[in-house]
């Protein structure tokens, strides 16, 4: 018997070995087990005959006979192709075994879920003997035999498949429930002939990871060898773009550091025991979704860069003074703790251990502040907390040092201290000059006071006119001489001469009065 494979939906050719046909050759094609008859040619009768509308035609416009050599081709095969076939000639008899391997269906299921490998096929015997197998080991896990009721399923020889596996024993589906990384694989269905493929990807839940910025991050492909025939395909992205890939067949490790703009250039390197993705110096840039695929998993992951955190400042809010009135001030004092561009952080005030207040951002390049007051005299611990899920960076508020009276109330109560010294030197001043006015007005009081003039009657003598000779008008009298005495002056009091009432009078000073007239 030969054995024969093909690939669903590709052609195939039985050689019957002949090179040459003699003119009294029958050659006969049949298929099966009840050897149908399904195609022929009589050299006699010069004719060359198929009969693909046989077996639920299921070799309709598929069978062509060489006229030289009569070899029998199948185009387009199918899995219901698959059997036993017979070439029958006047001196020749030979048997092929035709396996047709179905495409291989590729299936994908998340960690945790239950997926169901679909055979779909048609043509099942009673007597056919079904197997399940999986990997390049082919390892059975579950058989089927329905002349003898045999439906069994096998907890494979590391248990992966304990009570996970179940069968369907009208249309042979397995069904794989709770599913993990470890039951991804290549599983081959085999009836008689026929070899179902399938490719099982398990799709682990996305794994979330954290790095600073500047620090070096590795995504752990959790794999603890890579098979032979492995390809292993790192991707970036939700373009899904072609970063790193391990050809185990080609012994080939490359990364493909050039794409996204150099995004990561001299940034990646590959673990080449287990194919984990080692980023090195990463920025935010590198901020995105990765993934891990071989020929049986799938992983996929978040990475999240950080920036470095800055220090938050707590500064006093200076609206706190300036709407303060001059006569009242505040009991307690107003802060603020505060940051600059920031993003995907959390800024909170503590009270000793005890959360008080927080805000949080997911943007980036953003500025946050958050209030707090306390009183003047309170002795509290309070700190400012800025934190991202790996870092975080604290200030301790020191109340003694920023909750001093505002400076606007000093200055006032200097203005005032001010004020009133310069009012009580005004006052003093004013004082001051008040007696210095009034000393000066007694001064001028006392030069302007008129002195008491006495005067003395003055004597008057007559001069005689020389005898000299000369001329005298008629008209001019002689001369009279008077002398003058010395005055005598003294202090009094001058009676008010517009108040005769007050006015002393004496003999001297009618006389005088009357001399003066």
């Amino acid at each position: 018997m030969e054995l024969v494979s093909v690939k669903e939906g590709d052609s195939v050719t039985l050689n019957s070995g002949l090179t040459e046909m003699t003119d009294e050759d029958l050659i006969l094609w049949r298929f099966g087990s009840e050897n149908t008859l399904i195609a022929q040619i009589n050299v006699m009768a010069g004719s060359i005959t198929v009969y693909d509308d046989d077996l639920d035609g299921r070799f309709r416009d598929r069978l062509k006979l060489n006229d030289q050599t009569g070899s029998l081709s199948i185009t387009n095969t199918r899995t219901e192709h698959a059997g036993l076939y017979k070439l029958q000639t006047n001196s020749v008899s030979k048997s092929f075994s035709l396996t047709v391997h179905g495409e291989l269906s590729s299936v994908s299921v998340m960690e945790g879920d239950s997926v169901t490998l679909h055979p779909d096929v048609t043509q099942i015997r009673d007597d056919d003997y079904i197997l399940w197998k999986l990997g390049a080991e082919k390892s059975i896990i579950a058989q089927i035999r329905r002349d003898f009721g045999i439906f069994n399923t096998f907890d494979g020889t590391d248990g992966r498949f304990r009570d996970r596996l179940k069968l369907d024993k009208q249309t042979l589906s397995l069904t794989i429930t709770n599913i993990t990384t470890q039951h991804a694989g290549v599983y081959q269905l085999e009836i008689h002939r026929v070899k179902l493929v399938f490719s099982c990807d398990v799709c682990d839940d996305q794994r979330s990871m954290s790095v600073l910025e500047g620090d070096s991050v590795t995504l752990d492909s959790d794999l603890t060898e890579i098979m032979d025939d492995d390809l292993i395909l790192w991707r970036f992205g939700y373009n899904k773009t072609l970063i790193a890939e391990i050809n185990v067949m080609a012994d080939s490790i490359i990364v493909y550091d050039d794409v996204l703009e150099e995004r990561f250039r001299d940034r990646l390197k590959l673990d080449d025991q287990t194919a984990s993705l080692i980023i090195t110096n990463a920025t935010t840039q590198h901020n995105g979704h990765y993934q891990l695929k071989t020929n049986s998993v799938i992983k996929n992951f978040s990475l999240t860069v950080h920036a470095r955190l800055p220090v938050p400042v707590i500064s006093r809010d200076s609206s706190q003074c300036s709407s303060s009135s001059s006569s009242s001030t505040p009991s307690y004092c107003s802060l603020v703790c505060s940051v600059v561009n920031v993003g995907h952080v959390t800024l909170s005030w503590y009270k000793g251990n005890s959360l008080l207040s927080s805000i949080s951002v997911s943007d980036l390049s953003i500025s946050l502040s958050l209030p707090l007051e306390v009183e003047y005299q309170d002795k509290n611990r309070y700190s400012c907390v800025l934190n991202n899920p790996i870092s975080n960076q604290t200030t301790h508020l020191d109340i003694t040092q920023l909750c001093q009276p505002c400076s606007g109330s000093l200055s006032l109560i200097v203005l005032i201290f001010f004020s009133a010294v310069a009012g009580s030197l005004l006052i003093v001043a004013a004082f001051g000059i008040f007696l210095t006015c009034r000393k000066c007005r007694k001064t001028d009081q006392k030069v302007e006071t008129p002195e008491e003039i006495t005067y003395i009657e003055p004597t008057f003598n007559n001069r005689k006119v020389h005898k000299t000779v000369r001329f005298i008008p008629k008209n001019v009298k002689e001369e009279a001489q008077v002398e003058y005495a010395p005055i005598a002056m003294r202090r009094s009091n001058i009676p008010d001469l517009q108040n005769p009432a007050t006015a002393i009078t004496t003999p001297a000073d009618n006389k005088f009065f009357q001399t003066c007239r």
